[in-house]
Protein backbone atom coordinates (compact mmCIF):
# COMPACT_ATOMS: atom_id res chain seq x y z
CA UNK A 1 0.00 0.00 0.00
CA UNK A 2 1.07 3.57 -0.41
CA UNK A 3 2.95 4.67 2.69
CA UNK A 4 0.45 7.85 3.45
CA UNK A 5 -2.60 5.22 3.43
CA UNK A 6 -0.54 3.13 5.49
CA UNK A 7 0.36 5.63 8.06
CA UNK A 8 -3.60 6.74 8.28
CA UNK A 9 -4.88 3.17 8.41
CA UNK A 10 -1.46 2.68 11.36
CA UNK A 11 -3.17 5.69 12.97
CA UNK A 12 -6.61 4.47 13.18
CA UNK A 13 -5.98 1.22 14.38
CA UNK A 14 -3.79 3.07 17.23
CA UNK A 15 -6.86 4.45 18.51
CA UNK A 16 -5.69 8.21 17.28
CA UNK A 17 -8.78 10.37 16.66
CA UNK A 18 -7.40 13.78 16.85
CA UNK A 19 -4.32 14.78 14.60
CA UNK A 20 -2.80 18.96 15.84
CA UNK A 21 -1.07 20.38 13.39
CA UNK A 22 -0.44 23.86 10.90
CA UNK A 23 0.01 22.36 7.10
CA UNK A 24 2.85 23.96 4.73
CA UNK A 25 4.07 22.89 1.42
CA UNK A 26 6.59 20.67 2.42
CA UNK A 27 4.26 18.52 3.99
CA UNK A 28 0.83 19.37 2.43
CA UNK A 29 0.10 15.91 0.77
CA UNK A 30 0.78 14.14 4.09
CA UNK A 31 -1.57 16.80 5.65
CA UNK A 32 -4.27 16.20 3.55
CA UNK A 33 -3.82 13.02 3.20
CA UNK A 34 -4.36 12.82 7.21
CA UNK A 35 -7.38 15.44 6.75
CA UNK A 36 -9.40 13.31 4.49
CA UNK A 37 -12.34 11.90 6.03
CA UNK A 38 -11.15 8.71 8.02
CA UNK A 39 -12.30 8.84 11.56
CA UNK A 40 -9.44 11.43 12.41
CA UNK A 41 -10.24 15.22 13.58
CA UNK A 42 -7.52 17.39 12.33
CA UNK A 43 -6.80 20.40 14.68
CA UNK A 44 -4.80 23.57 13.43
CA UNK A 45 -3.52 26.60 15.55
CA UNK A 46 -2.03 29.71 14.80
CA UNK A 47 1.21 28.58 15.67
CA UNK A 48 3.58 25.58 15.84
CA UNK A 49 4.11 25.93 19.68
CA UNK A 50 0.38 25.94 20.31
CA UNK A 51 -0.02 22.89 18.40
CA UNK A 52 3.19 21.46 20.46
CA UNK A 53 1.89 22.38 23.89
CA UNK A 54 -2.37 21.78 22.62
CA UNK A 55 -0.83 18.03 21.93
CA UNK A 56 1.40 17.85 25.14
CA UNK A 57 -2.15 18.75 27.18
CA UNK A 58 -4.28 16.40 24.87
CA UNK A 59 -2.01 13.81 25.91
CA UNK A 60 -1.41 14.17 29.33
CA UNK A 61 -5.63 14.55 29.94
CA UNK A 62 -7.07 11.36 27.93
CA UNK A 63 -3.60 8.93 28.96
CA UNK A 64 -3.29 8.47 25.15
CA UNK A 65 -0.65 8.79 22.43
CA UNK A 66 -1.18 12.27 20.88
CA UNK A 67 -0.28 13.23 17.38
CA UNK A 68 1.13 16.45 15.97
CA UNK A 69 1.74 16.79 11.54
CA UNK A 70 3.92 20.17 10.93
CA UNK A 71 6.13 21.39 8.35
CA UNK A 72 9.79 20.64 7.34
CA UNK A 73 12.18 23.46 8.95
CA UNK A 74 10.16 26.84 10.13
CA UNK A 75 7.45 24.43 10.99
CA UNK A 76 9.18 21.55 13.49
CA UNK A 77 11.97 23.88 14.57
CA UNK A 78 9.04 26.13 16.21
CA UNK A 79 7.65 22.91 17.94
CA UNK A 80 11.00 21.90 19.66
CA UNK A 81 10.89 23.93 22.55
CA UNK A 82 7.10 22.04 23.20
CA UNK A 83 8.58 17.94 22.59
CA UNK A 84 11.26 19.27 25.08
CA UNK A 85 9.05 19.63 27.59
CA UNK A 86 7.05 16.28 26.52
CA UNK A 87 10.16 14.84 26.69
CA UNK A 88 11.37 15.93 30.16
CA UNK A 89 7.84 15.04 31.65
CA UNK A 90 7.66 12.14 29.92
CA UNK A 91 4.57 12.75 27.84
CA UNK A 92 4.13 10.38 24.63
CA UNK A 93 3.33 12.90 21.87
CA UNK A 94 4.51 11.60 17.74
CA UNK A 95 5.31 14.40 15.87
CA UNK A 96 4.92 13.66 12.32
CA UNK A 97 7.17 16.39 9.86
CA UNK A 98 7.34 16.41 5.96
CA UNK A 99 10.82 17.24 3.79
CA UNK A 100 12.01 17.78 0.92
CA UNK A 101 11.93 14.98 -2.02
CA UNK A 102 14.80 13.18 -3.63
CA UNK A 103 14.73 15.25 -6.74
CA UNK A 104 15.07 18.45 -4.59
CA UNK A 105 17.86 17.12 -2.24
CA UNK A 106 20.07 16.17 -5.73
CA UNK A 107 20.32 19.71 -6.92
CA UNK A 108 22.63 20.05 -4.58
CA UNK A 109 21.37 23.68 -3.96
CA UNK A 110 19.77 24.89 -0.55
CA UNK A 111 16.22 24.35 0.19
CA UNK A 112 14.00 26.63 1.64
CA UNK A 113 13.26 25.97 5.41
CA UNK A 114 16.67 24.25 5.72
CA UNK A 115 18.69 25.16 8.18
CA UNK A 116 22.84 23.62 7.98
CA UNK A 117 21.81 20.60 6.23
CA UNK A 118 19.04 18.41 5.42
CA UNK A 119 19.31 16.07 8.33
CA UNK A 120 19.58 19.08 10.90
CA UNK A 121 15.75 19.12 11.95
CA UNK A 122 16.38 15.16 12.80
CA UNK A 123 19.27 15.76 14.45
CA UNK A 124 17.69 18.59 16.91
CA UNK A 125 14.74 15.97 17.01
CA UNK A 126 16.91 12.71 18.22
CA UNK A 127 18.12 14.93 21.38
CA UNK A 128 14.97 15.94 22.25
CA UNK A 129 12.65 11.98 21.68
CA UNK A 130 12.84 8.74 22.53
CA UNK A 131 13.32 7.12 18.62
CA UNK A 132 13.44 9.19 15.96
CA UNK A 133 13.57 8.10 12.20
CA UNK A 134 13.85 9.97 8.68
CA UNK A 135 11.42 7.07 6.73
CA UNK A 136 13.88 6.93 3.64
CA UNK A 137 13.49 3.04 2.66
CA UNK A 138 10.43 1.49 1.42
CA UNK A 139 11.33 -2.24 2.61
CA UNK A 140 11.71 -1.28 6.11
CA UNK A 141 9.22 2.07 6.22
CA UNK A 142 6.32 -0.05 8.15
CA UNK A 143 8.81 -1.51 11.08
CA UNK A 144 10.43 1.97 11.55
CA UNK A 145 7.02 3.99 12.12
CA UNK A 146 6.00 0.92 14.12
CA UNK A 147 9.17 0.87 15.73
CA UNK A 148 9.36 4.72 16.95
CA UNK A 149 5.50 3.97 17.87
CA UNK A 150 6.15 1.48 20.34
CA UNK A 151 9.15 2.84 21.66
CA UNK A 152 7.81 6.07 23.10
CA UNK A 153 4.57 3.86 24.77
CA UNK A 154 7.03 1.79 26.60
CA UNK A 155 9.37 4.74 27.57
CA UNK A 156 6.38 7.38 27.57
CA UNK A 157 8.37 10.20 25.89
CA UNK A 158 7.80 11.70 22.23
CA UNK A 159 8.87 10.17 19.06
CA UNK A 160 9.76 11.37 16.04
CA UNK A 161 8.98 10.42 11.72
CA UNK A 162 9.65 12.32 9.16
CA UNK A 163 8.48 11.51 5.92
CA UNK A 164 9.76 13.61 2.86
CA UNK A 165 7.22 14.73 0.47
CA UNK A 166 7.69 12.32 -2.62
CA UNK A 167 7.54 9.22 0.01
CA UNK A 168 3.90 9.92 0.78
CA UNK A 169 2.64 8.33 -2.10
CA UNK A 170 5.84 5.67 -1.97
CA UNK A 171 4.38 2.05 -2.28
CA UNK A 172 5.56 -0.03 1.24
CA UNK A 173 5.33 -3.44 2.18
CA UNK A 174 3.66 -4.22 5.49
CA UNK A 175 4.69 -7.59 7.78
CA UNK A 176 1.75 -9.76 8.13
CA UNK A 177 2.09 -9.20 12.08
CA UNK A 178 1.96 -5.13 11.52
CA UNK A 179 -1.58 -5.99 9.66
CA UNK A 180 -3.05 -8.39 12.06
CA UNK A 181 -1.88 -6.13 15.10
CA UNK A 182 -5.46 -5.02 17.26
CA UNK A 183 -3.93 -1.41 17.88
CA UNK A 184 -2.63 -2.58 21.84
CA UNK A 185 0.19 -1.33 23.01
CA UNK A 186 2.07 -2.83 26.03
CA UNK A 187 4.90 -2.22 28.10
CA UNK A 188 8.00 -4.00 28.72
CA UNK A 189 8.48 -6.50 31.40
CA UNK A 190 11.66 -6.39 34.01
CA UNK A 191 13.82 -8.94 35.55
CA UNK A 192 11.59 -11.25 37.55
CA UNK A 193 14.05 -12.60 39.83
CA UNK A 194 14.69 -8.96 41.25
CA UNK A 195 11.32 -7.86 41.26
CA UNK A 196 10.47 -10.50 43.79
CA UNK A 197 13.49 -10.03 45.62
CA UNK A 198 12.87 -6.21 46.07
CA UNK A 199 8.96 -6.23 46.32
CA UNK A 200 10.06 -8.68 49.57
CA UNK A 201 12.23 -6.23 50.87
CA UNK A 202 10.38 -3.65 50.16
CA UNK A 203 7.00 -5.43 52.30
CA UNK A 204 9.35 -6.89 55.20
CA UNK A 205 10.86 -2.65 55.66
CA UNK A 206 7.30 -1.01 55.74
CA UNK A 207 6.21 -4.03 57.69
CA UNK A 208 8.69 -3.27 60.53
CA UNK A 209 8.43 0.69 60.05
CA UNK A 210 6.51 2.13 62.50
CA UNK A 211 5.81 5.58 61.01
CA UNK A 212 5.87 5.53 57.47
CA UNK A 213 4.92 7.70 54.44
CA UNK A 214 4.14 7.28 50.82
CA UNK A 215 5.41 9.93 48.22
CA UNK A 216 3.85 9.50 45.13
CA UNK A 217 5.60 10.83 41.43
CA UNK A 218 5.02 11.62 38.28
CA UNK A 219 5.72 8.06 36.84
CA UNK A 220 2.55 6.55 38.96
CA UNK A 221 0.73 8.86 36.88
CA UNK A 222 2.26 7.73 33.22
CA UNK A 223 2.32 4.61 34.05
CA UNK A 224 -1.20 4.43 34.11
CA UNK A 225 -1.53 3.41 37.64
CA UNK A 226 -4.15 5.76 39.32
CA UNK A 227 -6.36 3.00 40.25
CA UNK A 228 -3.62 0.60 41.73
CA UNK A 229 -1.61 3.26 43.83
CA UNK A 230 -5.26 4.13 45.59
CA UNK A 231 -5.82 0.86 46.07
CA UNK A 232 -2.42 -0.07 47.61
CA UNK A 233 -2.58 3.08 49.43
CA UNK A 234 -5.13 2.18 51.28
CA UNK A 235 -3.91 -1.73 51.42
CA UNK A 236 -1.36 -0.19 53.56
CA UNK A 237 -2.65 3.13 55.23
CA UNK A 238 -0.53 6.26 56.82
CA UNK A 239 -0.39 9.71 54.94
CA UNK A 240 0.29 10.08 51.42
CA UNK A 241 1.80 12.53 49.89
CA UNK A 242 2.26 13.69 45.77
CA UNK A 243 5.20 15.55 44.80
CA UNK A 244 4.65 18.51 42.70
CA UNK A 245 4.99 16.86 39.47
CA UNK A 246 2.19 14.54 40.33
CA UNK A 247 -0.32 16.61 41.92
CA UNK A 248 -3.18 15.11 40.65
CA UNK A 249 -2.06 11.33 40.56
CA UNK A 250 -3.52 10.44 44.08
CA UNK A 251 -7.49 11.96 44.96
CA UNK A 252 -7.59 15.54 46.60
CA UNK A 253 -10.00 14.90 48.64
CA UNK A 254 -9.12 11.11 49.67
CA UNK A 255 -8.63 10.83 53.61
CA UNK A 256 -4.97 9.59 53.46
CA UNK A 257 -3.96 12.34 51.27
CA UNK A 258 -2.04 14.91 52.86
CA UNK A 259 -0.90 17.17 50.67
CA UNK A 260 2.07 18.46 47.72
CA UNK A 261 5.85 17.50 49.04
CA UNK A 262 7.84 20.43 47.63
CA UNK A 263 11.02 19.49 50.28
CA UNK A 264 12.06 21.33 53.11
CA UNK A 265 9.51 24.29 51.74
CA UNK A 266 6.61 21.86 52.38
CA UNK A 267 3.98 23.22 54.44
CA UNK A 268 4.63 22.63 58.22
CA UNK A 269 2.70 19.40 59.07
CA UNK A 270 4.35 17.64 56.57
CA UNK A 271 7.69 18.70 56.85
CA UNK A 272 7.12 17.97 60.04
CA UNK A 273 5.92 14.55 59.41
CA UNK A 274 8.65 13.41 56.91
CA UNK A 275 11.10 13.92 59.91
CA UNK A 276 9.02 11.87 62.00
CA UNK A 277 8.94 8.84 59.29
CA UNK A 278 10.72 6.26 59.45
CA UNK A 279 10.65 4.62 56.26
CA UNK A 280 9.54 7.30 52.99
CA UNK A 281 8.13 4.50 50.23
CA UNK A 282 8.76 6.86 47.09
CA UNK A 283 6.85 5.39 44.13
CA UNK A 284 7.44 6.76 40.83
CA UNK A 285 8.75 10.30 42.14
CA UNK A 286 11.62 11.76 40.16
CA UNK A 287 14.47 14.04 42.22
CA UNK A 288 14.03 17.54 40.41
CA UNK A 289 14.80 20.68 41.92
CA UNK A 290 11.21 21.78 41.77
CA UNK A 291 9.95 18.36 43.30
CA UNK A 292 12.72 19.12 45.99
CA UNK A 293 12.28 22.48 46.79
CA UNK A 294 15.55 23.52 45.21
CA UNK A 295 17.19 21.41 47.85
CA UNK A 296 19.10 17.27 48.74
CA UNK A 297 15.52 15.13 49.70
CA UNK A 298 15.29 16.19 53.30
CA UNK A 299 15.30 12.75 54.81
CA UNK A 300 18.49 10.23 55.12
CA UNK A 301 18.67 7.72 52.41
CA UNK A 302 19.00 4.62 54.76
CA UNK A 303 15.46 5.10 55.69
CA UNK A 304 14.38 5.60 51.80
CA UNK A 305 12.65 3.06 49.39
CA UNK A 306 12.57 4.71 45.87
CA UNK A 307 11.16 3.14 43.28
CA UNK A 308 11.36 5.06 39.23
CA UNK A 309 13.41 4.58 35.96
CA UNK A 310 13.05 1.00 36.19
CA UNK A 311 15.15 0.59 39.05
CA UNK A 312 14.39 0.13 42.78
CA UNK A 313 16.75 2.19 45.60
CA UNK A 314 16.33 0.38 48.85
CA UNK A 315 18.55 2.42 51.23
CA UNK A 316 21.80 2.25 50.00
CA UNK A 317 21.56 -0.66 47.14
CA UNK A 318 19.60 -1.70 43.84
CA UNK A 319 17.66 -4.02 42.33
CA UNK A 320 17.55 -2.33 37.92
CA UNK A 321 15.32 -3.65 35.54
CA UNK A 322 12.47 -3.30 37.91
CA UNK A 323 8.98 -1.70 36.27
CA UNK A 324 7.01 0.65 38.42
CA UNK A 325 4.18 -0.93 37.06
CA UNK A 326 5.04 -4.63 37.78
CA UNK A 327 6.41 -3.37 41.39
CA UNK A 328 3.66 -1.78 42.77
CA UNK A 329 1.06 -4.35 41.07
CA UNK A 330 3.37 -6.73 43.27
CA UNK A 331 3.18 -4.82 46.39
CA UNK A 332 -0.62 -5.20 46.08
CA UNK A 333 -0.24 -9.00 46.33
CA UNK A 334 2.48 -8.65 49.31
CA UNK A 335 1.62 -9.48 52.66
CA UNK A 336 1.10 -5.78 54.06
CA UNK A 337 0.81 -4.07 57.86
CA UNK A 338 -1.79 -1.13 57.83
CA UNK A 339 -0.95 1.56 59.33
CA UNK A 340 -3.70 3.49 61.31
CA UNK A 341 -3.12 7.48 61.60
CA UNK A 342 -5.60 9.97 60.86
CA UNK A 343 -4.25 12.44 58.39
CA UNK A 344 -4.89 16.50 58.22
CA UNK A 345 -4.83 17.88 54.77
CA UNK A 346 -2.19 20.56 54.68
CA UNK A 347 -1.57 23.74 52.64
CA UNK A 348 -0.47 26.78 52.62
CA UNK A 349 -3.34 28.92 52.66
CA UNK A 350 -3.44 31.06 55.75
CA UNK A 351 -6.98 32.29 56.42
CA UNK A 352 -8.65 34.59 54.54
CA UNK A 353 -9.63 37.67 55.43
CA UNK A 354 -13.00 39.09 56.10
CA UNK A 355 -14.90 41.83 53.58
CA UNK A 356 -14.82 40.95 49.85
CA UNK A 357 -14.87 44.53 49.08
CA UNK A 358 -11.04 44.94 49.76
CA UNK A 359 -8.31 44.24 46.62
CA UNK A 360 -7.45 41.01 45.54
CA UNK A 361 -4.33 38.81 46.05
CA UNK A 362 -3.07 35.67 44.97
CA UNK A 363 -3.95 34.26 47.99
CA UNK A 364 -7.82 35.30 47.80
CA UNK A 365 -7.89 34.13 44.34
CA UNK A 366 -6.05 30.45 45.26
CA UNK A 367 -9.55 30.45 48.16
CA UNK A 368 -11.68 31.63 45.57
CA UNK A 369 -10.55 28.91 43.03
CA UNK A 370 -11.06 26.15 45.49
CA UNK A 371 -14.48 27.14 46.57
CA UNK A 372 -15.56 27.10 43.31
CA UNK A 373 -14.50 23.77 42.56
CA UNK A 374 -16.05 22.70 45.79
CA UNK A 375 -19.00 23.64 44.23
CA UNK A 376 -17.89 22.47 40.44
CA UNK A 377 -17.61 18.95 40.50
CA UNK A 378 -15.98 17.66 37.20
CA UNK A 379 -13.79 20.66 36.70
CA UNK A 380 -10.21 20.07 35.43
CA UNK A 381 -7.55 22.60 36.00
CA UNK A 382 -4.36 23.86 34.65
CA UNK A 383 -2.15 25.84 35.50
CA UNK A 384 0.73 28.14 33.55
CA UNK A 385 4.34 28.48 34.61
CA UNK A 386 5.23 31.23 36.41
CA UNK A 387 3.65 32.19 39.91
CA UNK A 388 0.69 30.27 38.62
CA UNK A 389 2.94 26.80 38.75
CA UNK A 390 3.48 27.37 42.16
CA UNK A 391 -0.21 28.82 43.60
CA UNK A 392 -1.76 25.95 41.87
CA UNK A 393 -0.35 23.69 44.54
CA UNK A 394 -2.43 24.94 46.93
CA UNK A 395 -5.19 24.45 44.64
CA UNK A 396 -7.93 21.49 45.64
CA UNK A 397 -9.88 19.38 43.48
CA UNK A 398 -12.02 17.07 43.87
CA UNK A 399 -11.80 13.45 42.62
CA UNK A 400 -9.23 11.95 40.43
CA UNK A 401 -6.67 13.26 38.02
CA UNK A 402 -8.20 16.76 37.19
CA UNK A 403 -5.14 18.76 37.86
CA UNK A 404 -2.01 19.25 35.34
CA UNK A 405 0.80 21.45 35.04
CA UNK A 406 4.45 21.71 33.31
CA UNK A 407 5.43 21.37 36.54
CA UNK A 408 9.10 20.41 35.99
CA UNK A 409 10.40 21.71 32.46
CA UNK A 410 8.02 24.90 33.22
CA UNK A 411 8.00 27.17 29.80
CA UNK A 412 6.05 29.85 29.93
CA UNK A 413 3.04 29.72 27.75
CA UNK A 414 1.76 25.95 28.25
CA UNK A 415 -1.44 26.90 29.41
CA UNK A 416 -3.89 27.77 26.84
CA UNK A 417 -3.05 25.79 23.79
CA UNK A 418 -2.58 22.60 26.73
CA UNK A 419 -6.01 23.60 28.80
CA UNK A 420 -7.54 23.71 24.55
CA UNK A 421 -5.51 19.86 23.90
CA UNK A 422 -7.03 18.75 27.20
CA UNK A 423 -10.88 19.75 26.72
CA UNK A 424 -10.22 18.17 22.78
CA UNK A 425 -9.82 15.40 23.99
CA UNK A 426 -11.69 14.72 27.07
CA UNK A 427 -14.89 16.92 26.23
CA UNK A 428 -14.31 18.39 30.30
CA UNK A 429 -13.95 22.01 30.68
CA UNK A 430 -10.86 23.28 31.73
CA UNK A 431 -10.16 26.19 34.18
CA UNK A 432 -6.58 27.86 33.66
CA UNK A 433 -4.52 29.76 36.54
CA UNK A 434 -2.24 31.91 33.79
CA UNK A 435 -0.36 35.20 34.42
CA UNK A 436 -0.21 38.36 32.31
CA UNK A 437 3.48 37.42 31.00
CA UNK A 438 2.51 33.75 29.97
CA UNK A 439 -0.46 34.81 28.37
CA UNK A 440 1.53 37.37 25.94
CA UNK A 441 3.41 34.25 24.81
CA UNK A 442 0.36 32.01 23.46
CA UNK A 443 -3.05 32.94 24.88
CA UNK A 444 -4.02 34.76 21.64
CA UNK A 445 -4.80 31.31 21.04
CA UNK A 446 -7.41 31.27 22.99
CA UNK A 447 -9.09 32.53 19.95
CA UNK A 448 -9.52 28.83 18.32
CA UNK A 449 -11.37 27.88 21.12
CA UNK A 450 -15.17 28.73 19.43
CA UNK A 451 -14.41 26.73 16.14
CA UNK A 452 -12.90 24.00 18.05
CA UNK A 453 -15.60 23.47 20.33
CA UNK A 454 -13.74 24.71 23.55
CA UNK A 455 -15.14 26.76 26.40
CA UNK A 456 -12.68 27.22 28.92
CA UNK A 457 -12.00 29.60 32.42
CA UNK A 458 -9.19 31.10 32.08
CA UNK A 459 -7.99 33.16 35.19
CA UNK A 460 -5.76 35.54 34.27
CA UNK A 461 -3.63 37.33 36.83
CA UNK A 462 -2.82 40.98 35.64
CA UNK A 463 0.26 42.16 37.47
CA UNK A 464 2.08 44.16 34.82
CA UNK A 465 4.76 42.05 34.08
CA UNK A 466 7.02 38.58 34.96
CA UNK A 467 6.76 39.49 38.44
CA UNK A 468 7.58 35.78 39.45
CA UNK A 469 11.35 37.43 39.44
CA UNK A 470 10.62 40.68 41.09
CA UNK A 471 12.12 39.50 44.34
CA UNK A 472 15.24 38.40 42.71
CA UNK A 473 15.97 41.19 40.33
CA UNK A 474 17.05 45.30 40.67
CA UNK A 475 15.68 46.06 37.06
CA UNK A 476 12.08 45.49 37.42
CA UNK A 477 11.97 47.66 34.14
CA UNK A 478 13.20 44.51 32.35
CA UNK A 479 10.19 42.87 33.95
CA UNK A 480 7.04 44.69 32.52
CA UNK A 481 4.55 43.66 29.67
CA UNK A 482 2.64 45.91 27.41
CA UNK A 483 -0.82 46.60 29.39
CA UNK A 484 -2.80 44.74 26.64
CA UNK A 485 -6.64 44.99 27.10
CA UNK A 486 -7.63 41.28 27.85
CA UNK A 487 -10.60 41.32 28.31
CA UNK A 488 -11.47 43.60 25.88
CA UNK A 489 -9.56 41.02 23.48
CA UNK A 490 -11.74 38.27 24.71
CA UNK A 491 -14.82 39.71 23.56
CA UNK A 492 -13.56 40.30 20.40
CA UNK A 493 -12.25 36.91 19.83
CA UNK A 494 -15.53 35.61 20.34
CA UNK A 495 -15.36 35.37 24.46
CA UNK A 496 -16.98 36.26 27.64
CA UNK A 497 -15.08 38.44 29.56
CA UNK A 498 -15.09 40.29 33.23
CA UNK A 499 -12.36 42.83 34.56
CA UNK A 500 -12.18 42.32 38.68
CA UNK A 501 -10.40 44.15 41.69
CA UNK A 502 -12.10 43.05 44.80
CA UNK A 503 -12.38 39.77 46.10
CA UNK A 504 -16.51 40.04 45.88
CA UNK A 505 -16.03 40.59 41.95
CA UNK A 506 -14.00 37.70 41.61
CA UNK A 507 -16.76 35.54 43.09
CA UNK A 508 -18.90 36.83 41.46
CA UNK A 509 -17.18 36.85 38.01
CA UNK A 510 -16.40 33.21 38.51
CA UNK A 511 -20.18 32.16 39.07
CA UNK A 512 -20.86 34.06 35.29
CA UNK A 513 -18.38 32.75 33.85
CA UNK A 514 -19.41 29.14 35.01
CA UNK A 515 -22.96 29.51 33.18
CA UNK A 516 -21.44 30.73 30.02
CA UNK A 517 -21.57 28.34 27.17
CA UNK A 518 -18.13 29.99 25.31
CA UNK A 519 -14.99 30.72 26.43
CA UNK A 520 -14.75 33.50 29.28
CA UNK A 521 -11.48 35.35 30.43
CA UNK A 522 -11.55 36.66 34.05
CA UNK A 523 -9.15 39.36 34.09
CA UNK A 524 -7.62 39.79 37.76
CA UNK A 525 -6.04 43.07 38.80
CA UNK A 526 -3.77 41.75 41.36
CA UNK A 527 -0.52 44.16 42.77
CA UNK A 528 2.92 43.47 41.23
CA UNK A 529 4.76 42.78 44.29
CA UNK A 530 2.06 39.91 44.97
CA UNK A 531 3.17 36.84 44.60
CA UNK A 532 1.57 33.11 45.56
CA UNK A 533 2.94 31.25 49.33
CA UNK A 534 5.33 29.00 47.51
CA UNK A 535 6.53 31.00 44.77
CA UNK A 536 8.06 32.98 47.88
CA UNK A 537 9.35 30.31 49.94
CA UNK A 538 10.57 28.73 46.69
CA UNK A 539 12.47 32.36 45.66
CA UNK A 540 13.79 32.59 49.30
CA UNK A 541 15.24 28.99 49.12
CA UNK A 542 16.51 29.16 45.90
CA UNK A 543 18.30 32.02 46.62
CA UNK A 544 19.70 31.06 49.65
CA UNK A 545 21.03 28.07 47.95
CA UNK A 546 22.37 30.09 45.21
CA UNK A 547 24.17 32.01 48.01
CA UNK A 548 25.26 28.95 49.59
CA UNK A 549 23.55 28.95 52.63
CA UNK A 550 24.96 32.52 53.58
CA UNK A 551 21.80 34.52 53.31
Amino acid sequence: MRLGDFLVAYLRRLGVEVIFGIPGDLVLKLFFQLGRRHGMRIVTFAHEPGVGFAVDGYARATGRIGVACVTYGAGGHNMVNAVAGSFSERVPILVISGGPGEEERRLGTLIHHQAKEIESQFHIYNEVTCAAKVIQDPATAAADIDEVVRTMWAEQRPGYVEIHRDMVDCRIPVARAIQEWDGSLSFPRGDQRKLREAVAETAARWNASRRPVTVLGIETHRYRLANEVVTLAEKMGGPVLTSVLAKGAFPMDHPQHMGVHIGAISPKPICDRIHRADLVLNLGAQQTDIDLGSRPPDYNKDRSIWAAGNRVDISFHTYTDVSLREFVRQLLRAPLRRKREAVRYADNLRPQAKGGGRTVRVLDVLWEVNRFLARHPGTMVVAESGDMLFAGLDVRVPGRGNYFSQGYYASMGFGVPAALGAQIGTGRRPLLLCGDGAFQMTGPEISQAPRHGCNPIVLLMNNGGWQIFRPVTERRDLLGVPPWPYAALAECWGGWSRKVETVAELRAALLEAAAQPRFALVEVMVPPQDLSPVSRKYIGASARHADGGRS
